[in-house]
């Protein structure tokens, strides 16, 4: 089985990290003690990407939760999946990063990472055949970025030749938290054009924008922000953990969405997104999927695409639809907005087709770009 190891550094990172474990064991069935109550064999069939079977058919999420504070850790633990995880998993300091990524990455972090190695080590070598890393985190903190990116580059050094794809919240100059994001963004952004494979570029602004403008929560918390995160987190790995017609597995998806190396910057993106008391208004259809998942409201960076033009995009569709169906709608909006996708890459778009919908919904899209709008 091709498994992945899921790494969670900071607080950003490991509250998106528990949100998105709490999600996916939704979709597989397994409840908060780690036993499966699964009605198909789906869903226990390629189970092991994400989880490791411990004894007496318990299923332990195959991830490693590191902070510099114990904070972070004791409200992963209280929470309502936080017996899952393995309790040798968390790996933790004392003191904290205080939003500095020197201390992340030079002082504080680097006394850890010795530990945090070993626990890496120990989940890759229980794997059969191991696919690749994913780490949350955010680039404004201390720990996310300067201690993530500091697992990333010892992670690159020990297994060259797997995948490590990373979903990075950025900072914005609009709403900003501490005063050194910008440097500590700067600093991570250098390290992640160096040593990651695949990097999601998600941010705050563009998630409250989709919660007030598209979902019409009054007040969103963090929590809504981290639903959305997990609902592409889990679309993205979708044809990992469920069969499908056509299967996209990280590498692949690496292949067809990096033209050169270090653009490997994407805007994800989610569809459907409607507010509760429209939802009955809409029709489930491939052609209003495709339609919203290209639409600039529903990325989640806050970058407009219509701005840049699309190097690559790949779309993933999930719930029972004909291919045909499918590649006929991709293939409109290509031609209606060719002048969008750049002309020298041909068939530049990636679709993938997984039968399984998510948990409350008949069919849903999760959209990946490449776009040279980025750099806004």
């Amino acid at each position: 089985m091709r498994e992945i190891v899921l790494t969670q550094a900071g607080q950003c990172g490991n509250q998106i990290g528990a949100k998105f474990w709490e999600v996916i064991s939704d979709e597989h069935a397994v409840d908060s003690a780690g036993t499966c109550h699964g009605d198909s064999h789906l869903q226990l069939e390629r189970i092991n990407v994400y989880y490791n079977e411990a004894s007496g058919g318990r299923y332990v999420p195959r991830a490693v939760l590191v902070d510099l504070e114990p904070g972070t850790m004791d409200s992963v633990r209280s929470g309502p999946f936080g017996q899952i995880f393995r309790p040798d998993n968390f790996i933790f300091g004392q003191c904290g990063a205080g939003n500095n990524w020197a201390k992340g990455h030079y002082t504080e972090g680097a006394e850890l990472m010795e530990s945090v190695m070993d626990v890496v080590r120990k989940e890759a070598e229980s794997c059969d055949c191991l696919q690749g890393f994913q780490l949350t985190h955010s680039l404004g903190g201390g720990t996310g970025s300067g201690m993530g990116t500091l697992l990333l580059s010892k992670i690159r050094e020990e297994y060259p030749d797997r995948i490590i794809n990373t979903f990075s919240i950025l900072p914005l100059p609009k709403v900003s938290d501490t005063v050194v994001e910008p440097y500590n963004a700067t600093l991570s952004v250098h390290q992640l054009i160096e040593n990651a494979d695949e990097t999601f570029c998600i941010d705050n602004e563009a998630l409250y924008d989709i919660c007030s403008r598209t979902l019409k929560l009054p007040t969103p918390t963090y929590g809504d922000l981290n639903h959305l995160v997990s609902a592409t987190m889990s679309g993205v790995t979708t044809c990992l953990r469920f069969p499908g017609q056509l299967n996209a597995d990280l590498r692949n998806l690496a292949v067809n969405m990096v033209p050169f190396p270090r653009l490997h910057f994407f805007l994800p993106g989610f569809a459907p997104l409607t507010s509760r008391g429209s939802q009955q208004y809409r029709a489930l259809t491939v052609a209003e999927l495709t339609q919203q998942m290209f639409d600039a409201k529903n990325m989640m960076a806050a970058c407009d695409p219509r701005h840049g033009r699309y190097l690559t995009a790949a779309a993933i569709f999930r719930g029972r639809r004909p291919m045909r169906e499918v590649d006929e709608q991709m293939f409109n909006i290509q031609d209606k907005n060719s002048s969008y996708f750049a002309d020298w890459l041909p068939n530049n778009v990636k679709t993938a087709v997984c039968d399984i919908p998510p948990r409350g919904l008949k069919m849903s899209a999760t959209f990946i770009g490449n776009n040279t709008a980025i750099q806004e």
